[in-house]
C-alpha cells in the first residue's frame, strides 16, 4: 500500500521504524529479534536505509522484500543518487519495481565513506529534487523526501533547506520525514516555515531514542543537530551508567514524541538502529496515553521542547 495512503486512511498518527541492512550473521539475528518484537505494534510502514556511496543496494532490496512477504510489513526502500548513472539508476528502480516494493525514500546520498563532500557522479544525479522527479515521472511508486529542520551540513544559507524541500515536493514527494533532532522547537519552526510556502504534504518527524552518549553525539555531529544545554547535562550526569543512559533516552523521547503529536506532527518515524527496547517502550506508552486527542502542550525544561 502506499506510504501516503495510508497516512492519509489512519484514524492515529503514523509510526514507523527505520532499520538498516544487516552486513553480518550476528547484526542479521540482531535485526530479525528486533523485527518479531517491533511487528507485535503494528507499525504503519518501516524503512530500510541504504549505504554510503550507494553501496548495499541489493541488501536493501532484500530486505525491504523480506520485510514484505516474510513479516507481513509495509516497507520502504532508501534511494540515493550517489554512485550510479541516470541509467544505472534506473534499472535499479526497475529491480525495486519488480520486486514488489512500492514506496521509496529519495535522498541525495552521502559520499563513500560517509565524509567529505558530495561530487556528483559523471552521468549522474547531482541533487535529492532531480532523482524524486525522475522516480515520480518515470516509475509506479509513491516517492516520500527527506527534510532537515536545522541547517544541513552543506547549506549554504538558511533558506536552503526550505527551498529544497519545496522543490522535493513540487518534483513529486508525498511526503517528508525528517533528519532527526532533540529540540522540538526546530521541528515546529521549520514546518511553519514550509506551510508558509505552501508546502502542504505530511511532515513526519524523525525521532532517535537515546541509547548510548556516543551515539547520540556521532549523529549529532554528523548531521548538525543540536543536543540542548539541559540534555547535554543529563547525558554527562550518566556518563558512567548505560542503564541511566537507555532510561533517560526513554524518558526524553517520549516526553518529545508527546507534544509533537499533541501539536499536529502527523506520526512518528523511529530510528531504532536495530534494536527493539527503547522504541518499544515509547511506542507503548504513547498508545497509552494518546496525546494526539488532548489539549496541545508543551513539554518543560532546559532546553528541551516549546511551542
Amino acid at each position: 500500500m502506499r506510504i501516503d495512503e495510508i497516512i492519509a486512511a489512519a484514524d492515529e498518527p503514523s509510526f514507523s521504524f527505520e532499520f538498516f541492512p544487516p552486513k553480518t550473521d550476528e547484526a542479521e539475528e540482531r535485526l530479525h529479534e528486533a523485527l518479531e518484537t517491533l511487528r507485535e505494534l503494528r507499525p504503519s510502514f518501516v524503512s530500510v536505509t541504504y549505504g554510503a556511496g550507494g553501496s548495499g543496494r541489493d541488501r536493501t532490496i532484500n530486505v525491504v522484500k523480506n520485510l514484505r512477504e516474510q513479516h507481513g510489513l509495509e516497507a520502504m526502500a532508501h534511494f540515493t543518487c550517489v554512485g550510479g548513472t541516470k541509467d544505472e539508476i534506473r534499472d535499479v528502480l526497475q529491480q525495486m519495481r519488480e520486486a514488489g516494493i512500492d514506496n521509496v525514500l529519495a535522498l541525495r546520498g552521502d559520499p563513500p565513506g560517509g565524509e567529505g563532500r558530495f561530487e556528483p557522479t559523471p552521468g549522474g544525479f547531482a541533487s535529492s529534487p532531480e532523482l524524486t522527479k525522475l522516480i515520480a515521472d518515470e516509475f509506479d511508486f509513491t516517492v516520500g523526501g527527506a527534510a532537515y529542520p536545522e541547517p544541513h551540513p552543506d547549506a549554504r544559507h538558511e533558506d536552503d533547506d526550505i527551498e529544497t524541500a519545496k522543490a522535493k515536493v513540487a518534483a513529486g514527494a508525498r511526503f517528508l520525514i525528517t533528519q532527526i533532532f532533540f529540540d522540538n522547537r526546530d521541528y515546529f519552526a521549520f514546518v511553519d516555515r514550509l506551510r508558509a510556502e505552501g508546502v502542504d504534504v505530511p511532515v513526519i518527524p524523525g525521532i532517535l531514542p537515546i541509547t548510548a552518549i556516543g551515539q547520540a553525539r556521532g549523529f549529532a555531529k554528523k548531521i548538525g543537530a543540536r543536543i540542548p544545554e539541559g540534555l547535554e547535562r543529563e547525558l554527562d550526569l550518566r556518563e558512567d551508567d548505560p542503564d541511566g543512559i537507555k532510561d533517560l533516552g526513554v524518558s526524553y523521547a517520549t516526553l518529545q514524541c508527546a507534544e509533537l503529536l499533541a501539536n499536529g506532527a502527523p506520526g512518528i518515524h523511529f530510528i531504532t538502529m536495530n534494536r527493539s527496547p527503547s522504541t518499544r517502550a515509547i511506542l507503548s506508552t504513547l498508545r497509552l496515553h494518546r496525546p494526539w486527542e488532548r489539549t496541545p502542550f508543551a513539554a518543560t525544561g532546559d532546553g528541551a521542547t516549546a511551542r
